[in-house]
């Protein structure tokens, strides 16, 4: 039996739904990411704000027993209820956002199942096999998860960092793809193009990611109902798990209720 928090590897794998809490300002929130722009991301455009706490939405995940979910933290100001999500769930929830060697050990002391990184291993458009190596030696390649989200720039996909406004020169590819899985043990990966429209998925990108990713990766951006679960289903060969925000009711959302969701795991693990 697979032990909660822990990833799943490729042959044991079913799909899932896997919760998200998104802090924007210390609240929990549902952005358009691409807005996110350089302003130091103060004034994104916003689809909805929650007046329940971060907690609020971990205990609730717990409850229903959803694993490996991830907390965002958008910005400065959220390294509180970030850190109370962690404590309602301990070993339940991923961190990202602004996470580096030198803090991401006390994410995991704090109750992170995992930590998310991004922006802290490129430079210049690059990748940093170095600080890749620190992220590794802080916490394990058991521990990590990179954050490949990309944006569409020509007919290819293009890894983007500091907060999606910035492209790098790393391409989305089999090769890409299993260069970085020597360092991590999970992709999450936003197709920041459709991320918050709730305007459907992006079907290339899902369907490239099922067939070439190597490592348990969770899918995120324009789910908006059930249907479009089910088609990430389809076109990532039941290989990619998925993220709903702006859609979900819990999150202002009208397209497909937190039940349905929670409902579709349960359809899948039997």
């Amino acid at each position: 039996m697979h032990r909660a928090g822990t990833p799943l590897l490729l042959d044991e794998a079913i799909m899932r739904f896997r919760p998200c809490i998104d802090l924007h300002n210390g609240c929990v929130t549902q952005l358009v990411g691409s807005t996110l722009t350089g302003d130091g991301g103060r004034n994104p455009r916003v689809n909805f704000t929650s007046a329940q706490p971060s907690s609020f939405f971990a205990a609730m995940y717990r409850r229903d027993g959803l694993t490996g979910g991830h907390v965002i933290m958008l910005g400065p100001g959220n390294e509180e209820p970030a850190a109370a999500a962690l404590a309602a769930y301990p070993g339940g929830l991923q961190i990202g956002g602004g996470i580096t060697p030198e803090n991401a050990p006390a994410w995991l002391t704090r109750g992170a199942a995992a930590v998310i990184v991004t922006s802290c291993v490129f430079r210049d458009g690059r990748v940093r096999e170095d600080r890749l190596r620190a992220m590794v030696d802080a916490v394990g390649r058991e521990r990590l998860v990179l954050d490949l989200s990309c944006r569409k720039k020509g007919n290819r996909y293009y890894v983007v960092t500091d907060r999606w406004q910035k492209f790098t020169e790393v391409v989305i590819a089999p090769d890409t793809l299993q260069y970085f899985a020597g360092f991590c043990a999970e992709f999450l990966v936003h197709g920041v193009d459709v991320e918050g429209k709730c305007a459907g998925i992006a079907d290339d990108l899902v369907k490239e990611l099922g067939q070439w990713s190597p490592l348990p990766t969770t899918y995120a951006g324009g789910v908006r109902n059930l249907a479009d679960l089910l088609r990430v289903r389809e076109l990532g060969q039941g290989r990619l798990d998925a993220t709903i925000g702006s859609a979900l009711d819990i999150f202002g959302g009208s397209g497909i209720t937190y039940a349905e969701a929670v409902a579709f795991n349960q359809r899948e693990a039997t």
